[in-house]
């Protein structure tokens, strides 16, 4: 009876097991999420208390890899040599620097300095704040070197460009390499709806600078991205739907001396963001 009951569990066991070997296979495995055009970088300005090796020390920590370049990091007048080291600083931190500005502009000297600047650094991105005045020789100068411009707005307080329609009102004509470096803080801070306006005047914006705020007003502050105003889900929508290819640089400009706490928080918030939708 012992033997024949052995006999009998070993041809279940077996019937069991061979029908477990011949389920077809299933994966549970979700499948390959399409890598977003757009990539988080960092604004220069952020860092505006720190050396550059203090700055791509933060970088690293929080796996940032793209900078625009700001001149206390790299002056206007630094040589060829100058310019070799810094480069070479990045790359040994797995930094890229995409693009030099903001940078402020009174004359036509200071915008051909400009130009110079970019060139030599090697980057085809400007990000800067002329006069109006000096918008076509801006122009001009774009179509001479062949290097982007993009304007930045800086809220109410800023009478040349405080949001995006402003700054797009004057460039919608110019030349489609002259568009805007869009701050979605300061644009919100003038009561605008950052969402809306990037989808409005995508094909205009090169350049982002990623940030939130907590007010639509002049009062409002900068904060951690995923504390202030601004819906930022939406936002990474947006930016999926205009298919943007440019840089979400974050400006961090809260505690603005010990900002690795919050710089890590907003860039950890924004990476899930992107992942969980």
């Amino acid at each position: 009876m012992n033997s024949r009951r052995t006999f009998v569990k070993k041809g279940i066991a077996g019937l069991m097991a061979g029908s477990i070997i011949s389920l077809p296979e299933q994966s549970n495995a979700a499948p390959a999420k399409k890598e977003d055009t757009f990539k988080l970088g960092m604004a220069g300005y952020s860092f505006v208390h720190f050396k550059l090796d203090e700055a791509l020390e933060m970088m690293k920590k929080t796996d940032v890899r793209y900078l625009c370049i700001k001149d206390f990091h790299l002056p206007y007048n630094s040589t060829a040599e100058q310019i070799t080291a810094f480069h070479q600083k990045l790359k040994d931190a797995n930094v890229t620097g995409y693009a030099v500005g903001p940078i402020y502009t009174k004359t036509h000297q200071e915008i051909d300095n400009a130009f110079d600047y970019a060139k030599r650094v090697g980057v085809d991105l400007i990000v800067g704040i002329p006069n109006h005045d000096d918008l076509k020789y801006v122009e001009q100068k774009v179509k001479e070197y062949n290097i982007r411009y993009a304007i930045h707005n800086h809220g109410p307080e800023d009478k040349l460009y405080p949001n995006a329609t402003s700054v797009y009102n004057f460039v919608k004509d110019l030349d489609p390499r002259v568009g805007l470096c869009f701050d979605m803080g300061h644009n919100r801070r003038d009561n605008q709806d950052s969402v809306a306006d990037l989808g409005k005047y995508s094909k205009r914006i090169f350049d982002i600078h990623l940030k939130n705020v907590t007010a639509a007003t002049k009062d409002g502050k900068t904060c951690e991205l995923g504390r202030g105003i601004i819906d930022i889900p939406a936002f990474v929508k947006m930016l999926r739907k205009v298919k943007y290819a440019g840089s979400c640089s974050l400006e961090y400009e809260k505690d603005m001396k010990e900002p690795l706490a919050g710089i890590a928080e907003s860039v950890g918030y924004f990476r899930g963001v992107c992942q969980a939708s």
